[in-house]
């Protein structure tokens, strides 16, 4: 299985490492796309490198090439919007194809670029409750909220039951390999 962590500069740190951690930890390859490839600084100082530029594919590409998609919050998300647009239709490119999403604090916002909200059920940092509301969606203020593909939290002290309910997500994919397999 692979798993893509959508990302630039001025992650939050925590919503960056524990996921990539985690899912590497269950078996998973994880990649990280970048504006343009290069690496990439939290906002604490933490430093991951980049794997692939976000405009060097096409955003069905991602989408056909990674079983997982994962945006960090932080001020990654509202940079994503305006350094790499491209970003939010890679996100948009997942969810045509049902592939699992786990957004988790600002992380929505690219969310609400890609306009997969609709009618949807979400959560993410408490500030953005009207924005997710606009965007269509139902702000439940919950440490997690799943809606079919689509995992949210709200903050860093939501990672363990975010990363739970990704791992159960993806993990009940009919098509993914079993846990036992990928280790």
């Amino acid at each position: 299985m692979k798993g893509l962590v959508l990302v630039t500069d001025g992650f939050e740190d925590s919503e960056f490492s524990y996921p990539f951690y985690r899912l590497r930890e269950s078996g998973w390859d994880v990649d990280v796309a970048t504006p343009d490839g290069d690496s990439v600084t939290g906002e604490h100082g933490y430093e991951f490198d980049g794997d692939v530029a976000i405009d060097e594919e096409s955003p069905s590409w991602f989408a056909e090439e990674y079983d997982l998609l994962v945006v960090p919050g932080g001020d990654s998300p509202e940079a994503l919007r305006t350094e790499a647009p491209a970003a939010a239709d890679v996100v948009a490119a997942f969810d045509d194809r049902e592939k699992p999403i786990a957004a988790i604090c600002h992380g929505a916002q690219l969310l609400i670029s890609a306009g997969i909200l609709a009618g949807r059920r979400a959560t993410g940092y408490w500030s953005l409750e009207v924005d997710v509301e606009n965007a269509g969606a139902e702000y439940v203020d919950e440490p997690v909220v799943v809606d079919e593909n689509l995992v949210t939290s709200r903050v860093p002290d939501d990672l363990p039951a975010f990363m739970d309910a990704t791992l159960r997500l993806v993990e009940a994919d009919p098509e993914a390999e079993p846990a036992a397999a990928r280790v």
